[in-house]
């Protein structure tokens, strides 16, 4: 019998709207290979942290708001070699959001907008899930 792969570590991310209903986007500015695309904005779920405190934790670090993890959008999608992302609907619960870590600009998209940035071909499908979700 093969031996059991470890489990993959999980991304979050959030859908998070402003009161026109626009989504969020974060531009990377690093990693190089990663910097001048778009993003869904979160992090990694450290051990011990639930998914969402991850995202409430990640979302202070990199945007500097306080943030409501409100239900799990359907579906996971692969990343690199071991990890895994999923994306959870957020509300703002206070503060302007800024880019302060791996991000050097931030973007409210209305959904005729959305597909007007460079997103990373790993969120592609996210965000995707995200728009139909809404519906």
């Amino acid at each position: 019998m093969p031996p059991e792969s470890p489990a993959p570590t999980v991304v979050v991310a959030a859908a998070l709207y402003d009161t026109d209903e626009r989504l969020l986007a974060a531009r990377r500015s690093a990693p190089p290979e990663l910097a001048g695309r778009w993003e869904l904005p979160g992090g990694k779920v450290e051990p011990g942290e639930t998914p969402e405190r991850a995202l409430v934790r990640e979302l202070r670090e990199e945007l500097g708001i306080e943030a409501e993890p409100l239900a799990r959008v359907p579906g996971e999608w692969p990343l690199k070699a071991g990890y895994v992302l999923r994306v959870w609907r957020c509300h703002l619960r206070s503060g302007a959001p800024r880019p302060l870590q791996d991000h050097d600009e931030l973007r409210w998209l209305t959904a005729d907008e959305v597909w007007s940035v460079d997103w990373l071909d790993q969120d592609v499908p996210a965000v995707k899930e995200v728009l139909r979700d809404r519906d």
